[in-house]
C-alpha cells in the first residue's frame, strides 16, 4: 500500500526535483521532509498544498492516491509556427476560469447519459458518423456520446472528459470550415486516448501530431485525395469540394502538400485565397438564401448539450440547484429565466401557529 510520502518520492521523481530543493522551495526544513517522506511524521495541509503547486501534482491524488474525479485534464488545439515549427496555446491561462465554469456544469447533475468508447481508426470513426457527417457534425457526435460545447471567450479548441462524458469544446469563432477541422483536430485526441495535451507535457508534440494526422485523415482521406485529377479540376469544381468537404483553402491546400498532389497552377492560386473568397466567386451549389452565411452563423452561436440543459431543468425544479449555471449555458440573466422551482414554504407567525394548533 502506497503513502503519501511514497506518492510525494514518486511525484519528485517525476519532476526531476532533489529533496533538499523541495524542502527550500516549500518552506520544510531537509530533516522534517525527509522524516515525512519516510512516514516518521505526517505532513501538514499547508505543506502538501505547497508541496503540490511547487511539483505541478493532483493534490488530491497526493492524498488519496487516487486522481481527483474533478480535476480538468485538458487536450487543447495548438497553433502551430509553420516558419518556426512551435506550437503553443498562448490562451490556455486566460481559458481556464471558462473550462472549470464547463466543468461546474456537468459537476452539478447528478448522471449523464452512457457514452461509449471510439474507435482509433479515422475509417471507422467516419463510418461511425455517417459518410456525409461534416454537414451535421455536432449532431453526428452527439448520436455517438460526444458532447459539444460552443463559448465565447476560448481562444481554441479543447477536449476533456466531464462526468464519464467525452467533450469537445470550441470558441465562437463563426469560422465553419475552421470548427470542422477543430472537431475533427479533439476527435482525433479522444480517439486515440489522448489526456493532458498542452504545452510541456510529456510527448504533447507528439500527440498533437497524431490528432492533426487524424483530422486530415477523417476529413480528406487519402484513398478519396488519389482518386482526383487534380491537375485536371478548375477552380469551379474544387470550390465545390471545398463546400462538400467543410474544409477550408488552407486545410486543402496543406493536405495536397503533404500528399505531394499538383492541382492546376489557377487552382494553386485559388488555394491561398480565404474560403469565403472562393466559394463566393466560384460555388454553384445550391443558393436558396445565403448558405455560407447560414453556416458562419451557427458557427458563431453559443451551444450547450441539449441533455445538460435539461438535466439542469430538472435539478433546479428540485432545488438541488439555483439558476445560474442553466443561465450562464443560455447566455441570458438568470432572472430572464421562467423554470419551474420549489415553492418556498414561508415561516408561520406565532397567530397562524395557534390558529393551527388551537
Amino acid at each position: 500500500m502506497t503513502t503519501i510520502g511514497s506518492r510525494v518520492r514518486a511525484a519528485m521523481s517525476d519532476a526531476g526535483m532533489q529533496q533538499k530543493q523541495l524542502a527550500q522551495s516549500v518552506g520544510m526544513t531537509p530533516d522534517a521532509l525527509s522524516r515525512a517522506l519516510s512516514d516518521q511524521r505526517g505532513f501538514a495541509a499547508v505543506e502538501l498544498a505547497a508541496i503540490a503547486s511547487e511539483l505541478d501534482a493532483d493534490i488530491h491524488e497526493l492524498i488519496t492516491g487516487e486522481p481527483d474525479p474533478h480535476r480538468l485534464v485538458l487536450s487543447a488545439r495548438h497553433a502551430f509556427d509553420h516558419d518556426t515549427g512551435l506550437r503553443s496555446v498562448d490562451g490556455l491561462t486566460e481559458d481556464e476560469a471558462l473550462l472549470d465554469d464547463v466543468r461546474l456544469a456537468y459537476a452539478q447533475v447528478d448522471a449523464a447519459p452512457s457514452s461509449s468508447d471510439l474507435p482509433a481508426e479515422e475509417e471507422k470513426v467516419r463510418l461511425l458518423l455517417h459518410p456525409d457527417f461534416v454537414r451535421t457534425f455536432i449532431a453526428r457526435l452527439a448520436e455517438v456520446g460526444v458532447d459539444v460545447v460552443r463559448i465565447g471567450g476560448l481562444s481554441t479548441a479543447y477536449s476533456l472528459h466531464a462526468g464519464g462524458r467525452p467533450v469537445i469544446l470550441l470558441a465562437e469563432t463563426g469560422n465553419w470550415f475552421y470548427e470542422n477541422w477543430s472537431l475533427a483536430h479533439e476527435l482525433g485526441h479522444l480517439a486515440l486516448g489522448h489526456e493532458g495535451v498542452v504545452p510541456g507535457a510529456p510527448g504533447y508534440e507528439a500527440d498533437e501530431r497524431a490528432a492533426n494526422a487524424f483530422a486530415a485523415e477523417l476529413l480528406l482521406p487519402e484513398k478519396d485525395m488519389r482518386e482526383i485529377a487534380w491537375e485536371r479540376l478548375d477552380v469551379h469544381s474544387v470550390a465545390e469540394f471545398v463546400w462538400d468537404r467543410g474544409i477550408s483553402t488552407d486545410a486543402l491546400r496543406r493536405r495536397l502538400n503533404a500528399l505531394g498532389l499538383e492541382p492546376t497552377d489557377e487552382v494553386a492560386d485559388a488555394l491561398t485565397w480565404s474560403t469565403q473568397k472562393l466559394l463566393r466567386r466560384h460555388w454553384t451549389g445550391a443558393k436558396v438564401g445565403d448558405p455560407i452565411s447560414v453556416r458562419m452563423s451557427e458557427a458563431g452561436e453559443r451551444r450547450f448539450p441539449a441533455w445538460l440543459q435539461e438535466a439542469h431543468l430538472e435539478q433546479i425544479s428540485q432545488g438541488r440547484v439555483g439558476k445560474g449555471t442553466l443561465a450562464w449555458m443560455l447566455g441570458v440573466p438568470a432572472e430572464s429565466l421562467e423554470v419551474d422551482e420549489p415553492e418556498r414554504v414561508s415561516e408561520l407567525s406565532d397567530d397562524a401557529l395557534d390558529a393551527l394548533l388551537g
